[in-house]
């Protein structure tokens, strides 16, 4: 379903680039994807809504002041739909996470709250007003999957059943087993442990692309590094992507949308 008007709790609805430098990393992925921005002020720059078919699919921002002087490095988050963040936040310190800042309200766009998984994953929690997340996806230049990175993932994966009820299976996939993540029997995302030594336990962001190759030859002729890929794997041809500015995402020409 590409176009969507709702979110069930428990379902990745929103990614967002906090980083060093908005403007380089608009014209990164401007170039990557095709994307326009609806910049919305806030107190350290812009909220760059980016848009795809002219409908939001991600957004790019300045890190924070205090993200800069420790130096973070830029990363994608991922926010995941609740119906009332207030009653999700509660449950978190009794599912051994972190609430890392408190729900608050983003004007009538909505209420979120940030948390941390047992793991020390990162995530944000959000209660839809006027911005519900999302509202295009699963096509060429939109957010098309959510994986949870963690090296510790039976600690995390019995955090987001009980402040989410997201439900966890492992499921054969070529010659390794993958987590797939669903709520009420639909898939939403999947958990891995990390391919890598070093990889920080995080959320990792996908995009669907109609051409794997094109796009890690524009990510590179753009400042981008390729970390992985192009590669086939079963589910498609995929490839992970390093921004100018650090940040790491993948993408992914599905089998699906070939056959399709």
């Amino acid at each position: 379903m590409p176009e969507r008007s709702s979110y069930t709790e428990g379902t990745p609805n929103w990614v967002d680039l906090q980083t060093t430098d908005p403007d380089a990393a608009k014209a990164f992925y401007s170039t990557l994807f095709g994307w326009s921005y609806d910049d919305q002020p806030m107190p350290h720059g812009a909220y760059s809504i980016a848009q795809s078919g002219g409908q939001p699919v991600a957004a790019i921002a300045p890190q924070a002041p205090e993200m800069v002087e420790a130096g973070m490095p830029p990363i994608w988050n991922t926010y995941i739909a609740v119906d009332d963040v207030d009653a999700s936040a509660a449950k978190v310190a009794g599912a051994h996470g972190t609430l890392a800042m408190e729900p608050f309200d983003v004007e009538d766009a909505g209420r979120m709250a940030f948390v941390l998984d047992p793991s020390g994953a990162p995530v944000a929690l959000w209660q839809a007003g006027n911005h519900i997340g999302a509202t295009l996806v699963n096509e060429p230049n939109t957010l098309t999957w959510n994986e949870l990175i963690s090296t510790d993932l039976d600690a995390a994966l019995p955090f987001y059943e009980e402040v989410l009820g997201i439900t966890a299976k492992k499921e054969p996939m070529g010659e390794f087993e993958y987590t797939i993540l669903s709520v009420d029997g639909n898939m939403v995302g999947g958990a891995t442990p990390p391919m890598m030594e070093g990889v920080p336990n995080h959320w990792h962001v996908w995009f669907a692309v109609a051409d794997t190759d094109a796009t890690t030859a524009a990510a590179t002729g753009a400042g981008g590094s390729v970390l992985a890929g192009p590669m086939d794997m079963q589910i498609g041809r995929i490839a992970t992507i390093r921004d100018p500015q650090g940040a790491v995402f993948s993408v992914i020409h599905a089998n699906e949308q070939a056959d399709g």
